[in-house]
């Protein structure tokens, strides 16, 4: 079972002809607004890949519809908070190569109450795993609770905040970072990620592929597969649901990579965040087609 503290946001979707620099103004030449948060995309990605997933988190009075969404793919939405804030919502501009910058606005990702994590996770079991990232409030009380119980925790430390890395840190099992994360991390500890007190570390480097480490000593390695992209949005919390799900149904760690490393190239080639991601059907469908 996999258990996710995750925001839930609104998405704003701007096609432009380039991203934009300080000053200037742009003419969109699209609009679309969909479902997003890294949250909502990884227990969107976990359960389209088949695992449990109940989501821990919170919506405005407009946000209805999100909750809607997820639970139209299987994910548990018992403990999502209905409040009087609005939304978490994002500002997705995204150029003609399919990369992109964002604007959030946490809104009631950050005004859930402690005693909602609380609730979820009492009811969790010890081998469940916790999936955190750096979005929503009470990261270190969830970790803390879920290291009680002897679950697995899955930190994504995105958007980057070297303080609450160094407060989640401790109870991690699973770290999951992009290379620019890697690098700033390494940066603000002083030190290389191979000396960290961490289980496990998984690192996506977009078009060279991911690679997992052990504090073991064990390694493992997937090349990224070779895709035209459209949309690159959302792309590392696919992996990082994807891996999750794999983990959570005990493939090794070299199948977990292959397995989220193919739904992340999937996910590239289609426009969209939660919406986006592609089912593990679909993902089977894709391998089979590359051969």
């Amino acid at each position: 079972m996999i258990y996710n503290l995750g925001s839930i946001n609104i998405d704003h979707f701007y096609a432009v002809p380039h991203l934009p620099g300080p000053g200037e103004t742009l003419a969109a030449t699209d609009y679309r607004m969909g479902l997003g948060g890294k949250g909502a995309n990884q227990s969107a990605a976990a359960a389209k890949a088949g695992a449990r997933v109940a989501h821990i988190g919170a919506v405005g009075p407009e946000g209805g519809w999100t909750v809607e969404r997820l639970a139209g793919w299987g994910v548990d939405t018992t403990h999502i908070s209905r409040l009087d804030v609005a939304t978490g919502h994002a500002i997705i501009n995204v150029d003609v190569a399919g990369e992109n910058n964002i604007v959030l606005f946490p809104g009631a990702n950050w005004a859930m109450p402690a005693a909602l994590v609380e609730a979820a996770l009492a009811e969790a079991q010890p081998d469940d795993m916790l999936i955190l990232q750096n979005e929503t409030a009470h990261q270190v009380r969830a970790a803390e609770l879920a290291r009680a119980k002897r679950m697995r925790v899955l930190y994504s430390a995105a958007p980057f905040d070297v303080g609450a890395v160094r407060a989640v840190l401790p109870y991690v099992t699973i770290l999951a970072l992009n290379a620019v994360e890697a690098a700033q991390l390494s940066s603000a500890l002083g030190t290389d990620l191979a000396t960290l007190d961490v289980p496990e570390i998984l690192v996506t480097r977009g078009a060279e592929g991911a690679d997992w480490r052990a504090r073991t000593g064990e390694t493992a390695f997937a090349p990224a597969l070779k895709v035209t992209p459209v949309d690159t949005t959302g792309a590392g919390d696919t992996f990082a649901g994807y891996f999750a799900a794999a983990r959570d149904r005990g493939l090794s760690p070299q199948a977990a990579l292959e397995w989220a490393g193919a739904a992340a190239s999937l996910k590239v080639t289609r426009a969209g965040t939660a919406d986006a991601v592609p089912t593990a059907a679909e993902v089977a469908d894709f391998l089979g087609r590359r051969g």
